[in-house]
């Protein structure tokens, strides 16, 4: 079996899990959504360096919920049943501009399959009409496990931009692209035509 290394966090900055001397922090837009943001975070997450959905938290001002985390009780579904809340998550069908738009949105920060079980077994989400939206092409830190598949940080930029909020997208597009070039310079790949 293979055993995956788990970087020590306490050698890394709290905000962004990059080495301190690659901190990413400073170049994490400040940005005012249109609509509040929740993410609920899968435990697993919590540790993963390539994690980008802390970094949009920070630029969102978004509180976290945590899904899934050993010793501790059921999820609290009450923040989750806010009126007007929809979620972030693929449908058969991308979702036409004439949906209206949403009072809050919820964003999954997990992997595919992960997001995929929490829709399953949250009942709060399974009532949530769902923001379908089509990835970008771009450099990934993680490679997709499906067709369309992207990262937190990617699916909140797209977000805002379908909420009108074009030049925020842009900003965290271009966070993304620095955390992928600085995660590729620190493993010694270039810079350029890697995991898609």
């Amino acid at each position: 079996m293979r055993r995956t290394r788990v970087p020590d966090l306490a050698l890394r900055c709290p905000g962004c899990l990059f080495r301190p001397e690659d901190c990413l922090c400073a170049e994490i837009p400040r940005l005012t959504p249109p609509v509040p943001f929740l993410i609920l975070r899968h435990a697993s997450e919590i540790r993963r360096t390539t994690n980008s959905g802390r970094w949009a938290a920070t630029a969102l001002a978004a509180p976290v919920l945590d899904y899934g985390r050993a010793g501790t009780e059921a999820l609290d579904e009450a923040p989750l049943s806010v009126p007007g809340t929809w979620v972030l998550f693929p449908s058969p069908e991308p979702t036409p501009p004439s949906a209206g738009l949403p009072r809050r949105l919820v964003v999954l920060d997990a992997s595919w399959s992960q997001a995929r079980r929490m829709i399953q077994r949250v009942p709060a989400l399974q009532a949530m009409p769902r923001l379908s939206l089509p990835a970008p092409a771009a450099e990934r830190l993680r490679a997709p496990t499906v067709a369309g598949g992207m990262s937190t940080l990617e699916a909140v930029a797209r977000a805002l931009a379908w909420l009108g909020r074009p030049e925020d997208a842009a900003r965290l597009d271009a966070l993304m692209a620095a955390a992928v070039a600085r995660q590729r310079r620190l493993r010694g790949q270039p810079l350029s035509g890697g995991t898609r």
